[in-house]
C-alpha cells in the first residue's frame, strides 16, 4: 500500500524566491536518490481559487509503503530540504495518507 506525504508550506515574507531556488532542485532528485519514491509533485500554486490560506508552496512525495516513507524521514539527502523548509518557513503542515 503507497503512503502520500503533504507537505505545504508558509514561507517567511522574503524568503520564499531563495528556499524555492534551493529546495526544488533537492526536491527533483528525490526519486532518483531515495529508494522507493514512487511519485513526486512539488511547487507554488496555481490555483485561481485563492484558498491557500497563506500557504505558498506544496511538496507531496508518494512511497511504495509507509517503510519507504519512514526511511525518507532520517534519508541524506531529504535533510537539506528539511532545513532549508525550516529555516525559512513561517508555518509547516505535514500530512501523511
Amino acid at each position: 500500500m503507497t503512503t502520500t506525504h503533504v507537505v505545504l508550506v508558509s514561507w517567511r515574507p522574503g524568503t520564499a524566491e531563495e528556499a524555492e531556488r534551493t529546495v526544488r532542485p533537492l526536491v527533483a532528485d528525490f526519486g532518483r536518490t531515495i529508494p522507493d519514491v514512487v511519485d513526486v509533485v512539488e511547487g507554488p500554486s496555481s490555483s485561481p481559487e485563492g484558498k491557500e490560506d497563506g500557504f505558498d508552496y506544496m511538496l507531496v512525495v508518494t512511497f511504495a509503503s509507509p517503510e519507504a516513507r519512514d526511511v525518507y524521514l532520517d534519508h541524506p539527502n531529504h535533510e537539506p530540504v528539511k532545513s532549508a523548509i525550516g529555516a525559512n518557513a513561517d508555518r509547516v503542515v505535514v500530512f501523511d495518507v
